[in-house]
């Protein structure tokens, strides 16, 4: 079974986090291995006084320009990818899904 996971990033970290991705064996489809789907977008949040926020300040609506990281994972490699990628990700709490795919035989 194969996951795509999806991560949220702050534009200045993402080509790490794609890297870190991709040396944890995310993104492999096939012959070919790093890949993965970009688009560009704005995050919103608004830090709690007990945060400790990378960008922003508490009791403060922020709006940061962030990608949002799409890639395939093997199920036997999800969780060292996602933990991987929590650590290479400077956001104090990481915004990701997760979702189950399918192979297209099964339909």
């Amino acid at each position: 079974m194969r996951y795509k996971i999806t991560v949220f990033a702050p534009i200045e970290s993402a080509e790490k986090i794609r890297q870190v991705l991709g040396d944890a064996g995310a993104g492999e489809i096939g012959e070919y291995s790093y890949c993965s789907y970009t688009v560009s977008g704005t995050g919103r949040f608004k830090p709690s006084t007990k945060a400790n926020p990378h960008i922003g300040t508490a009791e403060k609506l922020e709006a940061v320009e962030e990608e949002r990281i799409e890639v395939v994972c093997e199920k036997e490699k999800a969780k060292s990818v996602i933990e991987k990628m929590k650590s290479a990700h400077p956001y104090e709490e990481v915004a990701f899904d997760i979702v189950p795919l399918i192979e297209e035989s099964e339909l």
